[in-house]
């Protein structure tokens, strides 16, 4: 149809256009942070405000006393250690000396040393009492190590079960959050879906029909786009169901429309030559002329062959002549293109002088 328009007309169309893009640009933009903003509606969830606080306070106090009581026995322990290595030390090296004493006793055979010889073996006993002692003072400490990680080893797996109960119970109060406000946004994107279908079948050629596409635009991106990210598992289901119905709604009318065009045009290609071509808005005639089709049943017809005055599908006349100059014009044509008389061979009326 844009070759029918006048040039100015082109451009008032244009910007037209560019202005229902513009207005569903700035809805699009308010739907998103209102979308964005819908999960505000709810309270944040955390892990805490599912945990038993009665039970799992006392657990890790438990974890973080013996955690510290298993430091302090591992420091312990390293120190008994190099106690007990000290006195191994010192008990091998008497053990070694007495040993070297008893086989010089043996060969002098001195009877006067055996008050020695019972001194060193006291002594030796000492020795080996005080790396007793420590090798005990070891153990308890390792047992003390040991205790304290079986303890926190204990506290660690109840704390673990209460956490897990608690994630469980976390994840589904999300759910059902996150179902909430998907219907939050399904509720909010839905109706506009439905007004946006409303407006094109019955207001998308209205005065004001560049806010109408722009609200258009704007409701097939908020529902189709904006909802997507926030979808749940199965809210694919919703989309594809939604897109079906519209589908099926939007082939429905489009089947109802195109035998109501056959009806017309059936009706139309019945009624007399000069009734059809009033019937035809001068701007219609000359859009489907540009499209080398029949301006009355559209179907296409050789406007290049000087030979063809009527559509040869339904008889409607394309070309006549001039009534003044008797030039081959358009049937459809205002005025002459040869001489500018009015159609119809209607001669311009005479300027007075």
């Amino acid at each position: 149809m844009s070759k029918s328009l006048r040039l100015s007309e082109k451009w008032f169309r244009r910007g037209l256009w560019l202005v229902a893009l513009i207005f569903a640009g700035f809805l699009i933009g308010l739907g998103s942070a209102i979308v964005g903003d819908l999960p505000r509606v709810e309270q944040p969830l955390a892990l805490e405000d599912f945990m038993d606080r009665g039970a799992a306070d006392p657990l890790r106090q438990t974890i973080n006393q013996t955690e510290e009581a298993r430091k302090a026995a591992q420091s312990e322990l390293e120190q008994t250690e190099l106690r007990l290595d000290a006195a191994r030390q010192a008990n091998r090296n008497a053990r070694e000396t007495f040993s070297n004493w008893l086989s010089t006793r043996h060969a002098t055979q001195l009877p006067d040393q055996d008050a020695e010889l019972i001194a060193r073996t006291k002594s030796l006993d000492a020795l080996k009492a005080a790396e007793d002692e420590a090798q005990k003072k070891v153990q308890a400490q390792r047992q003390r190590a040991l205790d304290a990680r079986q303890a926190q080893a204990r506290a660690r797996e109840q704390l673990s079960t209460l956490t897990r109960e608690a994630g469980e119970r976390l994840q589904k109060e999300s759910r059902r959050v996150e179902l909430r406000v998907f219907a939050y946004r399904l509720a909010l994107t839905l109706p506009l879906l439905v007004l946006a279908a409303w407006l094109f079948v019955k207001k998308r050629k209205s005065t004001y029909w560049p806010f109408v596409w722009g609200f258009i635009f704007f409701a097939l991106f908020a529902f189709f786009v904006e909802l997507v990210p926030y979808l749940p598992s199965y809210g694919g289901y919703v989309r594809y169901l939604v897109g079906i119905v519209l589908t099926v709604l939007a082939g429905r009318y489009a089947i109802l429309a195109l035998n109501r065009y056959l009806a017309r045009q059936k009706l139309a290609e019945q009624q007399p030559d000069q009734v059809r071509r009033e019937e035809l808005s001068y701007d219609t005639a000359l859009a489907r002329l540009a499209k080398t089709v029949c301006p009355g049943c559209e179907r296409p017809v050789d406007l290049k062959n000087t030979e063809i005055d009527f559509c040869p599908h339904c008889g409607i006349g394309l070309f006549d002549h001039c009534g003044k100059c008797d030039a081959r014009k358009s049937a459809f044509s205002k005025f002459c293109h040869a001489c500018g008389t009015v159609a119809h061979g209607v001669p311009n009326e005479p300027v007075p002088g």
